[in-house]
């Protein structure tokens, strides 16, 4: 019912609006990308200036307070005031100043002089102190920050509620945004800008100025690589350099730097890549030393203090500490890749870019810095010089002008009168008026006077400057000489070149001996070394079960593993643990992580993909077939392949043949025939998923029960089961021999 309104009518009824369907491109377009455009461009992708907005805006916020050459202040007082112009939560802001502290080792060059704990960029289990205990300032280094900004270099744009002023850039005097390393996530797109040394920056840039043509081979031989505030060492590949260099887009290998304590017997890791923390890397030794792969360590720990990173690694007695170190390199985040990805915001709009078009974007942003610079010098002087040449009409009769201020009756009427009594602009004659009444004397105005030929000067040397940009290119070239000579440091990131790099090779690190390698038909695999099988030769097995593959062979041995699935597993003798032939040993199916119901039906140790040597399958449905071996060879160390032989019919048995030594198999049916082929005789086909050809003619619902090439004595000699071609019709086996057949497969 309608309900009533206080006289007794009632309401009209509410009325709700129809659902109006929307073509969700046209939502997208004016819901989502609304919101697309603000990330990228506001949040975060770097612009050209080295700065997100949320840096920008705390330290101009800084800068504002008087922190660039005042004491420091708790960070909890900076963090309030940046509010006003980045409307996040304190908590955004200062994690945003932490990164830029000298305390955190983020960054090459610090921005922020700090005191206090702010955690470290190599941990992520160090947090910084909460704000109301740090304290912090700018870093003298901001001076290069904010060079020029009071003077228009760059565009000043409200805040967000329109209460005060910040800059769109900073007007940085050096390539900042190669110097400082970036990282951010938009929509669709991602930055990560690595950082390069200050004075390499500085001499390419001054190289890129004198020749806008210069090559990437020559900008290399300048800008060497990256440098990373945390050092370590760089792989040098010159191509890949080249590449980044060129595109903006590539990787870079880094390494651990350690020393090794002879006496102590243990290896120091002192600087780590920039891409990785140490909890990452305890992490991955100690996954390593339980799955007992790293026995060459005793005890590892972080010894992190107050000197700056340590992590130490005690070693066993006889223990090649590089050749452990080539070990961890290949198998922990001891080495590292940091990904590049310059992507740069130009004029509001992402582009990714190489170091020499960066650095070209760079210059054409310095140069209007520089120009706006220059011309608000050349306002303010033009300004000085009119008001001076004002106050040189005076000196012709000072009298005069103290005559008519004194015989003039208004106030108003001074500036006009002066400009009559002088031939002066309103400008000049409300200066003069200013002028105190005890520099009302020829020598003050004289002095004055003598400015106005050095104000020529410097009006008619900006102008010049202005007129040429190759003027403007070389004050430039001057600013990036002088900061280099305050502020460069040597490369904290060595370069290793690929030639001298020592290659991990696994079978060094694993200790060699004789091993008998034994394969049940259950799937359980034994490792048993020689010398254990001298006491005891009894192998236990699960009731039932069979050994189906017996071999003698060493530790650093590979193994294939073919299964009743179709499907192919590689694995080394080093990965199973030796042991007792009483017991039963490892499951196969377990250890090398099959598919549920997943059984091995052949193993082999297996040395390379030799030419001429072939897998031999033989299905239940009498057919098989002859795959090379090298056609199972992949460019990757794959540890599973997956269609490894047809799934069109269940497997029977699988064989290993060399074309030069063919060898005799002999097949059963169901149906109590058998025949005695060469493996030769099947056709070799090329494609692993062969389907094969007709061996053994058998009736609709029969199958093959077993192929081996155990041929039991009594058919050597056996006439009628020996086939010379195929397909064959199997003979007739007696009742006698049939019980006698063993049913396994055969390597």
């Amino acid at each position: 019912m309608a309900k009533k309104t206080k006289k007794g009518a009632p309401e009209a009824p509410q009325t709700i609006a129809p659902i109006q369907n929307q073509i969700i491109t046209d939502t997208i377009e004016k819901n989502y990308m609304p919101y697309v455009m603000s990330v990228i461009i506001s949040r975060a992708i770097p612009e050209i200036d080295g700065f997100k907005p949320a840096h920008r805006k705390l330290l101009f916020t800084m800068y504002k307070m008087g922190l660039l050459t005042g004491n420091r202040t708790k960070s909890a007082n900076v963090v309030g005031q940046t509010m006003k112009l980045n409307p996040h939560g304190d908590m955004a802001i200062y994690e945003t100043m932490v990164r830029l502290t000298r305390g955190n080792e983020s960054l090459l060059h610090p921005f922020v002089d700090s005191k206090g704990s702010f955690g470290k960029q190599y941990s992520s289990d160090m947090k910084f102190a909460a704000s109301r205990y740090t304290e912090v300032k700018l870093d003298t280094f901001c001076n290069e920050l904010f060079k020029g900004i009071d003077k228009n270099a760059v565009d000043m744009i409200d805040n967000y509620d329109n209460t005060m002023k910040e800059p769109v850039l900073l007007p940085t005097t050096f390539p900042n945004v190669l110097v400082t390393p970036n990282k951010g996530i938009a929509v669709g797109m991602a930055s990560d800008i690595c950082s390069f040394n200050l004075a390499e920056v500085c001499d390419g840039t001054i190289a890129v100025l004198k020749n806008p043509n210069i090559t990437t081979e020559k900008i290399l031989d300048i800008i060497k690589a990256p440098d990373f505030p945390g050092g370590g060492a760089i792989i040098y590949d010159r191509e890949n350099m080249r590449q980044i260099y060129e595109t903006g887009s590539g990787s870079v290998k880094i390494r651990s730097r350690y020393n090794y304590d002879k006496a102590e017997n243990c290896i120091d890791i002192i600087q780590i890549p920039y891409s990785t923390t140490i909890e990452a890397i305890l992490k991955r030794i100690t996954e390593l030393v339980k799955e007992g792969k790293l026995k060459e360590i005793t005890d590892f720990r972080d010894e992190i203090d107050l000197s700056g990173f340590k992590l130490t690694l005690d070693l066993r007695r006889g223990v090649d500490p590089d050749k452990l170190m080539t070990k961890l390199f290949k198998m922990t985040p001891l080495e590292d890749s940091f990904k590049c990805n310059f992507n740069i915001l130009v004029d509001s709009s992402p582009r990714q870019m190489g170091v020499i078009e960066i650095i070209k974007e760079w210059i054409r942003f310095r140069i209007g810095c520089v120009r706006r610079e220059l011309e608000f010098d050349l306002v303010k002087k033009k300004d000085k010089l009119h008001l001076l040449l004002g106050l040189g009409q005076i000196l012709l009769d000072i009298d005069k002008a103290i005559k008519i201020i004194r015989h003039t009756e208004k106030e108003e009427d001074v500036v006009p009168n002066l400009m009559k009594g002088f031939n002066i602009d309103k400008i000049q004659a409300d200066y003069i008026c200013e002028i105190k009444l005890r520099n009302l004397n020829k020598q003050y105005i004289i002095n004055r006077i003598n400015e106005i030929e050095g104000l020529q000067n410097e009006i008619a040397k900006i102008e010049e400057i202005l007129a040429d940009e190759l003027k403007i290119k070389a004050l430039i070239s001057s600013q990036l000489t002088e900061i280099k000579k305050k502020y460069a440091q040597p490369r904290r990131s060595q370069l290793i070149q690929l030639d001298d790099l020592e290659v991990y090779n696994e079978d060094e690190q694993v200790e060699n001996y004789n091993v008998r390698l034994y394969m049940t038909k259950e799937g359980y695999f034994k490792k048993i070394t020689l010398q254990s099988l001298r006491g005891n030769d009894e192998q236990k097995l699960k009731e039932g079960d069979s050994i189906i593959f017996t071999e003698d062979s060493d530790n650093l041995a590979d193994l294939i593993f073919i299964t009743d699935k179709a499907q192919l597993y590689r694995a080394k003798v080093a990965d199973f643990d030796c042991v007792k032939a009483s017991l039963m040993g490892d499951y196969v199916p377990a250890k090398l992580g099959m598919d549920e119901g997943e059984k091995p039906v052949f193993m082999r140790v297996q040395k390379g993909y030799p030419q001429n040597e072939n897998f031999v399958f033989i299905f239940e449905n009498g057919k098989g077939v002859r795959v090379p071996v090298s056609t199972y060879e992949t460019k990757g160390n794959r540890k599973k392949l997956i269609n490894a032989y047809s799934s069109a019919s269940p497997i029977c048995g699988v064989f290993y043949e060399k074309e030069k030594d063919p060898y005799e198999i002999m097949l059963t049916s169901s149906e109590d025939k058998a025949i005695i082929v060469k493996t030769s005789l099947i056709p070799l086909k090329t494609t692993r998923t062969s389907g094969g050809v007709t061996i053994m003619t058998i009736r609709k619902g029969a199958t093959l029960v077993s192929a081996t090439a155990n041929i039991p004595t009594e058919y050597n000699d056996a006439k009628g089961y020996r086939k010379l071609k195929i397909p064959a019709t199997g003979h007739v086996l007696a009742e006698k021999d049939i019980t006698k057949q063993q049913l396994k497969f055969d390597t």
